[in-house]
């Protein structure tokens, strides 16, 4: 083992997701393509919810919230990634790994959860809709909201101060794309499975209780489904609960593989693969999964791109 090196200014190198140069250009080009797709499916569902009155209800208000946190951190990651890749470097300053997996955590802690209460939002909407507009008003919508990054900050202020504190070895090599905490504690020179036990119990707090939620949510919403008449509706519900429950599975299983499972049974490779799952698909996949193939948000599109265009004519007149 290295010699000790605690001084906190030296910085880190990340080995990254690029480091197979045969293949590394044609990662960069899908990485490049799905970043500015989430930024901008994530942007213009932002537009739609808070410009069109049509949107104004608490599944919606509950889906711009989630569009926030998915641009805020796919670009805390990937951006960094990108243009290290350009100018091939790959240092990280441990003020800025720490900044780093502070708001990765939260944010993706408050994604967590917030995933799990809008999974309830839909329960309550398909199977007690009379009491909806009182189960879902707009104080418990804000409610779980707060909740959502109540949980997701507590995360962040717990683990990360702990995560920074331990001495690192001479090599600073995080064999990984960012400064995720697994791949960070590897490169510690003291013994972390204390530490490591209290993150697990974390975990499991963070994931299986909102996974919980989700399941049996959409298990009771498919129950409802079920005994519906409409043969048209029953396979319309089927298709959207399962193109949700697909991009909640990837979200909560591939986070699960990362934190809960024994590191001795997966590879830094594959830690950077199902990384990949929930840091960079996930932002991309869930605006188009929830919410831009619906009629609503198609009809608000429309509705958007009519007023600009009346715009341009008014303007076109003077």
């Amino acid at each position: 083992m290295g010699g000790y090196n605690t001084t906190s200014s030296t910085d880190f190198t990340l080995v990254g997701l690029f480091s197979n140069r045969e293949i590394s250009g044609l990662l960069f080009v899908i990485v490049c393509a799905i970043f500015f797709t989430a930024l901008m499916a994530n942007g213009i569902m932002i537009f739609l919810i808070y410009t069109d009155l049509h949107l104004h209800t608490p599944m919606y208000f509950l889906l711009s919230h989630l569009s926030f946190i998915d641009m805020t951190y796919i670009s805390i990651i990937v951006p960094k990634m990108l243009v290290d890749y350009i100018l091939d470097q790959r240092t990280i300053s441990f003020v800025g790994c720490t900044a780093q997996h502070f708001l990765y955590l939260t944010l993706v802690g408050a994604e967590f959860f917030l995933l799990g209460l809008m999974a309830y939002d839909r329960y309550v909407a398909i199977c007690n809709p009379l009491r909806y507009p009182i189960l879902m008003n707009r104080r418990v919508c804000l409610m779980i909201i707060a909740g959502s990054w109540f949980g997701g900050s507590l995360d962040g202020f717990l683990l990360t101060p702990i995560t920074m504190s331990f001495p690192f070895c001479d090599s600073r090599k995080i064999n990984h794309f960012f400064c995720e905490a697994p791949a960070v504690l590897k490169l510690a020179c003291a013994d972390t499975a204390l530490y490591e036990t209290v993150m697990y119990v974390c975990c499991v707090l963070m994931l299986l209780i909102p996974f919980s939620v989700v399941i049996s949510s959409y298990a009771r919403i498919l129950t409802t489904v079920h005994h519906m008449s409409s043969v048209e509706g029953r396979k319309k519900a089927f298709a959207t609960c399962s193109s949700h429950m697909t991009v909640v599975t990837l979200f909560y299983g591939a986070a699960m593989y990362t934190y809960m499972v024994p590191h001795s049974y997966h590879t830094a490779a594959q830690d950077k693969i199902f990384s990949v799952f929930y840091t960079i698909l996930t932002p991309m996949l869930n605006p188009l999964i929830y919410s831009l193939r619906n009629k609503d948000v198609a009809g608000a599109m429309k509705r958007a791109i009519g007023r600009c265009k009346a715009s341009k004519r008014v303007a076109g007149t003077f």
